[in-house]
């Protein structure tokens, strides 16, 4: 850190060549000079360029993954305990055979990470996790309360779970936790009879060490390519100097493309600090998993990627602007729909990039147009920046006049002191009165109540507020007519 100067690079590399290091990592743009090359090639040391908007902990990260390699052996695609790298089910199952069980392996959010056969020898609780692969969040609970996590997590010996109070869980379970070092990569699950004996005790436990090798090995494949699209896909989006050598590596060149942001209802709370933390990043990055499915059915290749909180999505978009448009609403809504309940997320559409060099333009589009999604609650889950200009400009002043420190002044100010004193919900009727242009009926179902107590309402705030609502309803009317979204301010 902090070598910039060649003369400076060249003293390192011969200083790091006596000391048997791997290789030197500076931060680009930095110019190799023939010195440079040869002081590389003399010392043996490898000198890597670092991407201008990559931290030092994100290598740190990749690294830490890379070698968890050395740990688990050959990289190639072998075998582990006899079975092919990565295959959890048949791990599952050789594992079920040894216990004489059905086995679910888990990761640490108590998601399915594969499961064996047999698994209609075990009670509905276990059916359920199957189907909705991960345990259902009734039966985790219970096994908090009972303090099953707190042994399993502490202990290195097998736990054994007898039956919650519940008609879900009727058979017994045996877990163990999945280990690799200090750190807990999952668990494996069994649904018995009763305790295990001596022997199939110490074979689960030996059958972890294996289920730990294959969970090391996958994380590192995975790691390592979501890190890498995450910094191609962050690197076209944010635009500068970086971004054509990305675009070129995503397959981007010369291709039209619209960008999609997918973000979750309920804020950024993926703290891994918090208790539901670790659960809400795996949460999000289940959904970037299965939008790129989604997208890479649509376009083989569109590049998705989970960047801080939001899922973004690139999508090659061939054909005019306005068949584009439609085309991206019908892929979101496709999206929502199919994942249901299970994905209470909202879906923000750029404008149409012609090249790469809109995409950050078409990204900021797509931000706008989520936060205005995201701000309302669900009203709707997808829109085209064009569809919420308004509605982001409104977002824009609020961010503003809070910047500023500005306070309500005039008509809302008093409706606001009035429903602070009195409990009562002016300031809301005037909204739904304007998001509805005026029309009483539609206004009073936003609000949830009767049009003659709606009516009523709106003379009080007409009263309060000492405002003319006959030249707001000629402004609703205007703009109504004009094609925008919402009444003129």
């Amino acid at each position: 850190m902090g070598v910039h100067e060649p003369d400076d690079v060249v003293r390192l590399l011969y200083d790091l060549g006596c000391k048997r290091a791997a290789a030197l990592v500076v931060r680009s743009p930095f110019t190799a000079t023939v010195e440079i090359r040869r002081a590389a090639d003399e010392s043996g040391v490898a000198l890597l360029g670092l991407a201008r908007k990559a931290s030092w902990a994100q290598v740190a990260a990749m690294l830490r993954t890379l070698l968890v390699e050395g740990d688990i052996g050959d990289i190639s695609p072998q075998t582990l305990g006899g079975m092919l790298t990565g295959d959890l089910f048949a791990l599952a199952n050789a594992v079920a055979a040894l216990l004489d069980a059905p086995v679910t392996i888990e990761d640490r959010s108590s998601r399915v990470l594969a499961f064996s056969g047999r698994q209609d020898e075990a009670d509905q609780s276990r059916v359920e996790t199957i189907l909705g692969r991960r345990v259902p969040e009734g039966f985790t609970l219970g096994l908090a309360r009972n303090g099953v996590f707190e042994r399993l997590h502490r202990g290195h010996a097998p736990v054994y779970v007898d039956p919650l109070h519940d008609e879900t869980m009727t058979v017994p379970r045996v877990a163990l936790a999945v280990r690799a070092g200090d750190e807990i990569l999952g668990s494996i699950w069994a649904a018995v009879t009763g305790p295990l004996s001596q022997e199939r005790t110490q074979a689960l436990i030996d059958a972890s060490k294996v289920v730990a090798l294959h969970m090391l090995r996958l994380r590192a494949g995975a790691d390592v390519e979501r890190r890498l699209r995450a910094d191609l896909v962050s690197t076209t989006l944010e635009g500068g100097a970086g971004a054509p050598e990305a675009i070129a590596r995503l397959g981007l060149v010369g291709q039209p493309a619209i960008v999609l942001a997918l973000g979750l209802f309920g804020g950024s709370d993926a703290d891994p600090s918090t208790e539901n933390g670790p659960r809400r990043v795996a949460d999000r990055q289940r959904v970037a998993d299965a939008l790129a499915m989604h997208l890479s059915a649509v376009q083989t290749r569109s590049a998705v990627a989970l960047v801080g909180d939001v899922t973004y999505g690139i999508v090659p978009m061939p054909g005019s602007r306005a068949d584009c448009l439609e085309r991206s609403i019908r892929v979101a809504s496709t999206f929502l729909e199919r994942t249901g309940q299970r994905v209470d997320a909202a879906i923000g559409i750029g404008p149409l990039a012609l090249d790469g060099s809109g995409l950050s333009s078409s990204r900021d589009g797509a931000d706008r147009a989520l936060r205005v999604l995201l701000a309302n609650g669900g009203a709707r889950r997808v829109a085209t920046a064009e569809d919420v200009h308004v509605d982001s400009l409104m977002l824009d002043l609020a961010d503003l006049a809070a910047a500023r420190g500005d306070v309500a002044t005039g008509p809302v100010a008093r409706l606001l002191n009035y429903d602070a004193w009195h409990q009562s919900q002016l300031v809301h009727t005037l909204s739904c009165w304007l998001d509805a242009f005026g029309d009483v009926g539609a206004a009073s179902a936003m609000a949830y109540v009767h049009p003659n107590t709606f009516q009523y309402r709106l003379r009080r705030v007409a009263e309060v507020g000492e405002i003319n609502l006959d030249d707001l309803a000629r402004g609703s009317r205007q703009c109504c007519n004009s094609g925008s979204t919402r009444p003129a301010p």
